[in-house]
């Protein structure tokens, strides 16, 4: 006999599967925090005692054994993560800074973070940007190695002038110098045709590459201006800064017309496109070269808020990463 779903059910289902969801997410969060925090202090715990009492580095293989033969089914202690604890204790002396930000983050980050980043400032930097965009470790891993932290908030833009102050550092947040597009498998020397399809045929690197909050409107985007047809390469739309954010890829160097015809092309999107509750739309020009003493003046007494970044289709590893990056088996046994 069927039975008669009753008035609210399916709303009242689907609020309780996302509070469970959230739950559950909680209950992983909680534990890795407390993980995070018991291998700090056993770290802390280490060093210590190597300090005040002489403790040598073969005492860290004796306690690996025995703390694996206590706990057997955990596999967090093997004799490589054991000095990774003390290492992390080093690296982090205050308690509280690791209660209140490291452990938001899971053990293989924080392990990624210690192998790769040793400035304590750059260091907290990427944490935060872990906790902020939620970045698995593959991605966490691929922003070390491309430098994010001193391309982040580089490139040449005249948004302290066009936009309000708290809009303007998001913005400027938001922008790279360069920007990597090593996912191209294309030669520098090609048209800006061919850029433009590399990039959409990659969109989804594309994207983890221009960074949390780009949405893609479209390519080749009609707007009609005084019974002319023009199309915009490149929409997107920024969730954070809730603006539309037009993207002009460049070849060669940059030029000053470059930074007019995007004038032009954000006043047509605010005037058609934006929706009242929008923010200013913004414009970006990537190009493969820029002098950013020209970038200056060109966007000096433009209205509308633009920005100037320069662009790489591939990236030497730097050699400490080569010399760092772990094999499979050793990320495995970390967890």
């Amino acid at each position: 006999m069927h039975k008669v779903v009753p008035d609210g059910y399916s709303e009242f289902l689907k609020d309780l599967k996302a509070r469970i969801l959230l739950a559950q997410r909680r209950a992983i969060l909680s534990v890795n925090r407390e993980l995070v925090i018991l291998y700090w202090q056993i770290g802390r715990d280490i060093l210590k005692r190597q300090s005040e009492q002489g403790w040598g580095a073969q005492v860290i293989d004796r306690l690996a054994c025995d703390l694996r033969s206590s706990f057997p089914e955990m596999k967090g202690f093997s004799l490589r993560n054991l000095k990774y604890m003390r290492a992390f204790a080093g690296a982090y002396r205050d308690e509280e800074f690791v209660h209140q930000l490291v452990a938001q983050i899971p053990w293989g980050h924080n392990v990624r973070i210690l192998d790769y980043v040793k400035d304590p400032v750059e260091r907290e930097w990427y944490i935060r940007k872990t906790i902020e965009e939620g970045w698995s470790r593959n991605t966490l891993v691929i922003q070390i190695e491309s430098g994010l932290f001193s391309r982040q908030s580089s490139a040449t833009t005249n948004f302290d002038a066009t936009l309000p102050p708290l809009q303007s550092d998001l913005a400027r947040q938001t922008l790279k110098n360069p920007y990597i597009f090593d996912f191209l498998t294309i030669e520098d020397r090609v048209s800006e045709h061919k850029l433009e399809q590399g990039l959409l045929a990659n969109i989804r690197q594309f994207l983890i590459e221009l960074g949390v909050g780009f949405a893609f409107v479209g390519s080749q985007v009609h707007l009609e201006v005084g019974d002319s047809d023009f199309y915009i390469d490149l929409l997107f739309y920024h969730l954070k800064l809730r603006a539309f954010v037009v993207i002009d890829v460049k070849m060669g160097v940059f030029k000053p017309e470059h930074a007019g015809k995007l004038n032009f092309y954000l006043s047509a999107v605010d005037e058609q496109l934006r929706h009242a509750d929008d923010q200013p739309s913004l414009g970006i020009v990537i190009c493969k070269t820029h002098n950013r003493t020209v970038a200056e003046y060109v966007l000096r007494d433009i209205s509308k808020p633009l920005g100037v970044s320069g662009f790489e289709i591939t990236r030497q590893l730097p050699e400490n990463l080569q010399r760092d990056l772990p094999t499979v088996d050793q990320i495995e046994e970390e967890l």
